[in-house]
């Protein structure tokens, strides 16, 4: 924690603590790394974050109402990913290049699935970013595209309040 963040405190991020903490929940369900065959690694369950953030991301964008609370998710996210390096041991020093390509990394999946879900085939998107260009078998493949699609219209039938005030719907 920074002296600033020790003086002030931290900062109002409204209600986006809750509705990272849902992202993560929902990244972390057994059934992506059993079924959907993701590495149950670090970088599995980044790229896992990564997938269901962008599509919350997505499903925000464009939406005034939150154009604030999407700055306050993203802002959530580099809090968490500062700590989770730190408690891997990266030093401080190297920590904000990390961080740095790992927003580099989540605005990189946005546009990739934007593009994909815009061609209506998120297959090559997700070996290139969740099973970093290593294919998996087919039915693990299918597994987790038809599930983050799935995710992806609960998201558009929820109202944009209901997800900025942190909700995550099943």
């Amino acid at each position: 924690m920074s002296l600033l963040q020790r003086l002030f405190g931290q900062p109002d991020r409204g209600r986006a603590p809750e509705l990272y903490t849902a992202i993560v929940e929902r990244a972390r369900q057994p059934h992506w790394y059993v079924e959907g065959a993701v590495p149950d690694t670090v970088d599995g369950r980044f790229d896992m974050i990564a997938a269901v953030m962008a599509l919350v991301l997505l499903r925000l964008e464009g939406e005034p109402a939150a154009t604030l609370p999407s700055t306050h998710l993203a802002e959530v996210f580099v809090h968490d990913m500062d700590g989770q390096l730190r408690e891997l041991g990266v030093g401080d020093i190297v920590v904000g290049k990390h961080i740095g390509r790992m927003m580099g990394m989540i605005g990189g999946r946005l546009g990739a699935y934007r593009a994909a879900l815009a061609a209506g085939d998120l297959k090559p998107a997700l070996i290139r970013n969740v099973y970093r260009g290593a294919a998996p078998e087919r039915a693990a493949l299918a597994h987790v595209e038809t599930r983050l699609l799935a995710l992806r219209d609960t998201l558009a039938a929820t109202p944009v309040t209901t997800i900025v005030e942190g909700e995550l719907p099943q």
